[in-house]
């Protein structure tokens, strides 16, 4: 079952707004139609991000923990308590406790994890239970480990990807901004003087035009900012606009094919990750999309899986995708087919995640010679706006 936003009209025709759990968009409707509403939209409502009191770097340290002790053969109730001792968070040392405490009450241990799963992952404790039947526990908490560590490289290669040029811009903006405020215009008095009221270049006035204006520029494109930061904002607060933002990302050259190789390859993790947990292909297709963090893919997951659970072919089923490739989706059916399908999601999600890289490397090597080139011809333009005039005279005085 699933969650989705509506929008109605009463047969009195008064607006309402609500939620409806339905089985898919199409089921909500006749739920609402039976109610006596007439539709005007509905949508999945977006999954909220779980909330937790263990931060990501806590979290990787006790999974890597609870990893090597399960390696070591430790049962698991006795290897938490030893945990719980070796940590010196309190909050933390008490949760562990806690889920000590109901291990060796009898309570399994996806039960004793679902009660505190605010506090972890989603899935976690599905995962732990996976692991403990198939006996491959430490295997599937150093999987887990790899996932969270891709997600947190693929932002960190964005982010390193435009942080640098951005630097170097910002940087650049100050020193000319600081060039034409408080230098070009010291010239403006001495060169008039020199060309005894005659005319200037145009080049030398064109400079000496853009000092003059060069901190209302600066005002326009700071309100401009904060209208695109406005309506940025606006669009986040529904999934139609979530959707729109992530297209128009996705044309960006180069950082729009960066942007899409680190939400696939992150998907391509998190379905490895359910595949060894034992999910179904509609359950990881679901719950890796909003791994992912893109809400085009959320919903053309949700649409596949749907076609899936009534017996589609993936690969047909797949038709209509624009933001999952079609080797996304033959990988999946050739790894389903030959029993490698953990195998298959992992290179991939290694495939992506290089393709970032590749991506990055490129993103500089681009941003970085335009700004340098930019740089160079304003410091040029700005030398002839001074020398021209000069020339100019001694042009005239030798005639």
């Amino acid at each position: 079952m699933a969650t989705f936003e509506y929008n109605a009209l009463t047969s009195s025709g008064r607006l309402m707004k609500g939620t409806i759990e339905a089985g898919s968009s199409q089921e909500a409707g006749e739920l609402l139609a039976q109610m006596q509403l007439s539709v005007n939209s509905i949508e999945k409502a977006k999954t909220a991000a779980p909330r937790t009191a263990i931060g990501r770097n806590e979290f990787l340290l006790f999974n890597q923990q609870l990893a090597s002790i399960t390696k070591a053969g430790i049962p698991l109730e006795r290897g938490l308590r030893e945990l719980s001792n070796d940590i010196a968070s309190r909050k933390m040392k008490k949760l562990i406790t806690a889920i000590a405490d109901d291990l060796e009450k009898g309570i399994s241990i996806e039960e004793a994890f679902i009660k505190r799963e605010k506090h972890f992952p989603p899935l976690y404790g599905r995962i732990l239970k996976a692991g403990v039947e198939t006996g491959r526990l430490s295997q599937m908490l150093t999987n887990l480990n790899r996932h969270i560590e891709t997600a947190g490289n693929t932002k960190r290669i964005i982010f390193e990807a435009t942080a640098y040029p951005a630097v170097i811009f910002l940087l650049a903006a100050v020193i000319i901004s600081g060039v034409l405020i408080f230098i070009i215009p010291q010239f403006h008095e001495v060169l008039s003087e020199m060309l005894d009221g005659g005319p200037m270049n145009s080049i030398t006035t064109m400079i000496f035009a853009i000092s003059r204006n060069v901190i209302s520029f600066w005002v326009g494109i700071g309100l401009t900012a904060v209208a695109i930061t406005g309506l940025w904002v606006f669009l986040s607060s529904f999934a139609a606009g979530r959707r729109f933002r992530e297209t128009l990302a996705l044309k960006i050259p180069v950082l729009g094919r960066l942007y899409h190789t680190s939400i696939l390859s992150k998907m391509a993790e998190a379905m490895s990750m359910m595949a060894a947990a034992g999910c179904d292909m509609a359950t990881m297709l679901r719950l890796s999309s909003q791994a992912s963090g893109s809400e085009k893919m959320v919903l053309e997951s949700d649409i596949l899986a749907t076609q899936i659970e009534s017996g589609t072919n993936i690969i047909e089923a797949g038709q209509f995708c624009k933001v999952i490739p079609r080797l996304f989706l033959y990988s999946i059916q050739l790894g389903s087919q030959r029993n490698e399908l953990q195998d298959n999601l992992y290179s991939l999600a290694q495939m992506y995640f290089e393709q970032g890289r590749c991506c990055q490397t490129r993103l500089q090597t681009i941003l970085l010679p335009i700004m340098l080139i930019f740089v160079g011809l304003f410091i040029l333009f700005t030398i002839l706006a001074i020398f021209l005039p000069m020339i100019q005279i001694v042009g005239g005085l030798s005639g």
